[in-house]
């Protein structure tokens, strides 16, 4: 490594900088936070694909304010090439790229009578999570889009939203629900019974107008609480779901596959402020050419991959499958420690495992704060759970705290980018981002 080149990291790695946007929440915003935090600063961020690595000098601002239930996140992030000097254009080259500045604005929080959030989608969700789970709308670092979120619950009836992208028509879902019995019969128990059913569409996968290639994914639900206080939520449900759409392997539309699901869910309340939990375990039937879960993480990375949509993968399914699927997530020692996971595999199945992972921890050990973010599909063995490839999605950061407001971290991302602009195909990216961090809550 040239001289030049070592002093200019280690000027870098003293200087005053931030933490990156890039570290996704989740699904972790669930649990809400209403503190007002400011991140801001300079630094150095390295960005190595399968193209080159280039390294860029960070200029960046990433405020998240609180007030009530309003909260506003921005992420004004500029690389400039530390060989050339130029801005990447990569990350103003769309008209959208003015609207990816806002992280999110949101009213509310997830399961809110009102939650309202547009900007950038983490981790969205419908209902329990058959059809869509934990979907994010930036995937892709570089091509991440706009989006909303939209639910309200007006207790005997409501609905949840989603659109992924407001530059343009595609991914729209919806899902609404009744509880007929809270009217008509309104005894103990079952007068909470609430019957739902849910509608999303992709489309246009291929993002080419040319082409009439959406695929649709709707289903029906039913829940029934028997608990159903402050300290503890016990109840049961299940989810019918069915996906039709076009095969550009077969050059038509037809329908695929359906499943089923039935599954026990537990909420325990904050205890005495130490501990607050929730947790779901649910058995599932599926069918022929048919996947859970079908807007999931990776769905903006394989909408359309290698010139097929993901429908077209749904043909190798060729068996009928059982399986489990299991989530648990919550806050240990009042929000210092905040934890997200959720696993599912197929009975008698290899490479079935996915496996979805959240930590926020910034105040749980004097010295040191650390946060999280990983997803892996096609799991088979421990060993895959430790593995980066094109089924991986990860952002790890580890830092030192100098003094309350300032932290020493170093930034892990391996995320995906375009081979090329417009090609729809995507390929790993890892990003290196060692910083000094102001983090200032008021």
């Amino acid at each position: 490594m040239k001289k030049s080149t070592v002093i200019l990291f280690a000027v870098l790695f003293i200087s005053f900088t931030c933490l990156h946007a890039q570290i996704a929440e989740g699904g972790l915003s669930y649990m809400g936070s209403n503190s007002n935090i400011f991140y801001g600063g300079i630094g150095l961020t390295t960005i190595a694909s399968d193209a080159g690595t280039n390294t860029y000098f960070n200029v960046h601002l990433r405020p998240e304010l609180a007030f009530g239930k309003l909260g506003v996140g921005l992420n004004v992030n500029l690389l400039f090439n530390t060989q050339t000097g130029e801005l990447r254009k990569e990350d103003w080259d769309k008209p959208e790229a003015w609207l990816q500045q806002i992280r999110y604005i949101r009213w509310g929080r997830k399961f809110d009578p009102l939650y309202v959030k547009a900007g950038t989608l983490d981790a969205a969700r419908l209902g329990h999570g058959s059809i869509m789970n934990y979907y994010s709308n930036a995937a892709s670092w570089d091509n991440r889009k706009f989006g909303a979120a939209f639910d309200m619950d007006f207790g005997v009836a409501g609905f949840e939203t989603v659109t992924n992208n407001f530059a343009r028509s595609e991914l729209i879902a919806g899902r609404g629900y009744v509880r007929p019995l809270k009217v008509l019969m309104p005894v103990p128990v079952l007068k909470n019974l609430s019957i739902g059913g849910t509608y999303a569409r992709d489309f246009d996968p291929d993002a080419s107008s040319a082409t009439d290639d959406a695929v649709t994914v709707y289903g029906v639900d039913a829940e029934l609480p028997l608990i159903k206080n402050s300290t503890f939520g016990l109840y049961f449900y299940y989810d019918w779901a069915q996906i039709a759409g076009y095969s550009h392997a077969e050059q038509q539309s037809r329908t695929f596959g359906t499943g089923q699901f039935a599954g026990v869910a537990a909420d325990l309340g904050s205890i005495l402020g130490l501990a607050e939990f929730h947790a779901k375990f649910e058995r599932r039937w599926l069918g022929k050419e048919f996947a859970p879960a079908f807007f999931d993480a990776f769905y903006e990375v394989y909408r359309y991959h290698n010139g097929g949509s993901k429908t077209d993968q749904l043909l190798a399914l060729t068996e009928e499958t059982r399986g489990w699927f299991g989530e648990l997530w919550g806050k240990i020692l009042d929000d210092r420690i905040r934890l997200l996971g959720m696993y599912t595999f197929l009975d008698n199945r290899s490479e079935s495992g996915i496996l979805h992972f959240a930590l926020d921890a910034p105040d749980v050990i004097p010295v040191l704060a650390m946060h999280a973010t990983y997803d892996k599909a096609g799991i088979n063995t421990v060993g895959d759970v430790f593995s980066l490839d094109n089924r991986s999605i990860a952002r790890v950061g580890v830092g030192y705290k100098i003094n309350p407001f300032l932290i020493m971290y170093l930034d892990y991302i391996w995320t995906f980018e375009e081979t090329s602009p417009g090609s729809k195909e995507y390929r790993p990216q890892e990003r290196f981002e060692p910083k000094l961090v102001l983090a200032y809550k008021f």
